[in-house]
Formats: structure tokens, sequence, C-alpha cells
């Protein structure tokens, strides 16, 4: 199955801060314009499109893409939380892969407000109940003023740092790296380099985290046109970047076991990654450039290990000697990552994919990693669901 399916357009928008975008349905409209011209096709093309938001009312997608046309194909909303733009793709590559359309188009947007990410019902139970009782149960009832999920995450980083007797000042490399990345991305929202004694210097926020170490709230877009190979063949159409491997995991057991690293995604992730690196015959030693879910520099740091980059226990020695970067093993977060580019929920997947379909033609520009035959993403949604995809350049 894995080979079904090829990428043959994609497109995104430049992140902005709150108050600054168009309306949701105008940049996510903008963002699959951009895919389908890039794919070379028409929107009357498309046979099903799948569209994640997280905040907004039912049936934004529709509205998104009635400025389109109305074709009267299948639209699907989908919301999972942070990871929901790869999960937009994950079900537009299954409808390709399984034989039941030859175009699909995956759409994620975001139109985010200023400030941390509250609860938006109060009046039911939270879907992150059973996350918050493990969490103050290991850690203690965090002040309110602090960000949620910033408890979590830094939670997780201050207990690595606690298991391995590591400096905790390691994480903030991660943020002047992913800055330096995005200095070249004219997609970001931060290209303004930091010093390390700058990110150190912010404001803390939890356990390790100062704020340059979590990602800021952002609007944008992105999207994806995948389509079976036969399909392009008879009409032209690009087909070198193919999905070689993908993968979809909800949380287990071991999330609710009392080990912060695990309430955050690290099993998700590693289970994802194992069956990504089955699915495509491609192991994380071949991997030369890798987008992963940055939230905070602590997830980063964790995910390094989560997807095989560095045996567990080595994230730190993989930071210092530049092993995440130009020059290094690998690669991570050419974009600047959610740290630097920006983090709308929505469409946060559906970039990674773009980059990574970037990088693999070589169309990256300054980014552009050398030598790039196949691209790893990571997109994590608390709650809980982790989506891992293995793109590939195709033969020939």
């Amino acid at each position: 199955m894995s080979n079904n399916v090829a990428v043959a357009g994609v497109g995104m928008i430049p992140f902005t801060k709150p108050g600054k975008s168009d309306p949701y349905d105008v940049m996510g409209a903008e963002a699959a314009r951009r895919a389908l011209a890039d794919a070379g096709i028409g929107y009357d093309a498309v046979q099903q499109a799948f569209v994640g938001y997280v905040f907004g009312d039912s049936t934004s997608g529709q509205k998104a893409l009635y400025h389109l046309g109305q074709t009267g194909i299948p639209i699907v909303n989908v919301n999972n939380n942070c990871s929901t733009g790869s999960s937009a793709l994950f079900m537009a590559r299954q409808a390709v892969a399984a034989g039941m359309v030859d175009v699909a188009l995956a759409l994620g947007f975001e139109q985010m407000t200023p400030g941390a990410i509250q609860q938006a019902y109060t009046d039911r139970p939270s879907p992150l109940e059973s996350f918050e009782q493990v969490r103050d149960q290991v850690r203690g009832v965090p002040d309110t003023s602090v960000p949620n999920a910033a408890t979590f995450f830094g939670g997780a980083g201050q207990q690595y740092v606690d298991d391995h007797g590591i400096d905790p000042s390691v994480f903030a490399h991660i943020t002047v790296k992913s800055r330096k990345h995005a200095a070249n991305n004219p997609y970001a929202v931060f290209r303004a380099p930091l010093s390390f004694e700058e990110v150190m210097a912010s404001p803390h926020i939890y356990g390790p985290l100062t704020r340059f170490q979590c990602c800021p709230p952002t609007c944008g877009a992105a999207a994806a046109v995948v389509v079976s190979p036969e399909y392009a063949r008879r009409h032209g159409l690009r087909s070198d970047v193919v999905i070689a491997g993908q993968s979809l995991v909800t949380d287990l057991p071991t999330t609710f076991e009392g080990d912060l690293k695990r309430l955050i995604g690290y099993d998700m992730a590693a289970k994802a990654a194992a069956a990504v690196y089955e699915e495509s015959g491609i192991g994380p030693e071949d991997v030369r450039v890798v987008e992963l879910h940055d939230c905070f520099t602590t997830n980063e740091f964790l995910t390094y290990e989560a997807l095989g980059l560095t045996p567990e226990g080595t994230a730190e020695k993989f930071v210092l000697d530049g092993d995440n970067t130009y020059g290094g093993r690998v690669v991570t977060n050419p974009s600047g990552g959610l740290i630097s580019k920006g983090h709308p929920l929505g469409a946060t997947g559906l970039a990674q994919c773009a980059e990574l379909v970037w990088q693999l033609r070589g169309e990256a520009g300054a980014r552009q990693v050398d030598g790039v035959q196949a691209a790893l993403q990571h997109n994590l949604g608390l709650g809980g669901a982790c989506v891992v995809t293995m793109y590939q350049k195709a033969a020939g």
C-alpha cells in the first residue's frame, strides 16, 4: 500500500501572529489553491477532501473550500488536537491507497487568538482530565497562571533532567538552532536569531522551560494533494515524492502509568515510528531530514529518542554535538519548527508535509539539506494522537 500514494502538490501561506491574518476561510482557500496549482490540477479534479482545524465551528472546512467551488464532493472536518493536519493527511492518503479515489486533498488551517490555549468548554469533562490527574500525582497541582500545556511538557523535561542528571540549559540550544533555521524560511513568524543567553534570560515558564522555548499561537494554513501514481501518469502530474509509510497511534496503557514522558506521547511516537520504519523499509539511520513536533524544546529533545534518531539517554550529547542541524547527522526542523515558524494547530502537520516535499524535490532554497532521499515527519496531539510519516523520493 505504501507506494500507492504520491504527493503531487503542496502549498502553504506565511504564518502570522494572531490578529494579523485573514479569516480562516480565506487562509484555507489560499493554501488549497497553492497546493492545487503546485499539482497542476483544478479543484474539480479533487474527489474527496479532509479539512483539519481545532478552533472553529462545524463545517468550517466547507466554508473554506466553497471559495474554490461547490462540486458536491465529500468534505470531512477533522479535529485531533495538534496532530489535526497530519490526521487529515492520514485520511486522504488512506482514501487513495484503498482505491476509493484517485485524488484527495488534505487542508489544515487555524485562526488563533493571542495567549495560551484555553479549554473551550468548562461545563463538561475535559478530554485531558485523565492526563491532568497523572501529572498532578507526579508533579503536584500546578499554579493556574502557568499555561496548561507547559506543565505537561515542562514536567516531562524536568523528569528527564532528574533521571539523567543533565544540565537543564541544554534545551535552550534547541531554540537557538531553530531560530537559525527559520532565518531562511519566508513562511516563519520568528526569523530573527536568538543567542543562548537570550533564550535563558527570557521569562521562566515551568520546569526547565523559558518563554523562548515555547511555541507561539499562530494563524496560518497549509495543504497537500495526494494522488495515485496511475492518475499522475495519465495526467502528467508529479509523482516524484511518495508516502512510503504512515502510522497514526493513540494512547497506550503506559501513557497513564506515571512516567511524564509517556504521558506526553513518547510511546505513541515510538510505536508509530517503528511501524513506519517497517512499512517503508527505511530506518532512522537513512533519514537526513526530519520535521518533528517541537511545541516545546523539551518535546523536541525527547522525540529524538522516541524516533530512534539517537539512543535513549543520549539526546543531550546529540544536541551539544550539533547532530540535530546542518553538518550533523540529521537536520531537525529545517523550517524552524513550531517554536520559530509558529503553530497554527490545524495547519502544522501539513506545513511539515510541505517542507519535507520541498526538501525531497530540492526546492527548499537556503534551507536545502544535501542528499535527501527520505524524510521523516512527526506530529503529536495530547489527548491523544501521534502521526508519523515517511516520505521518499520515488525511483526513476
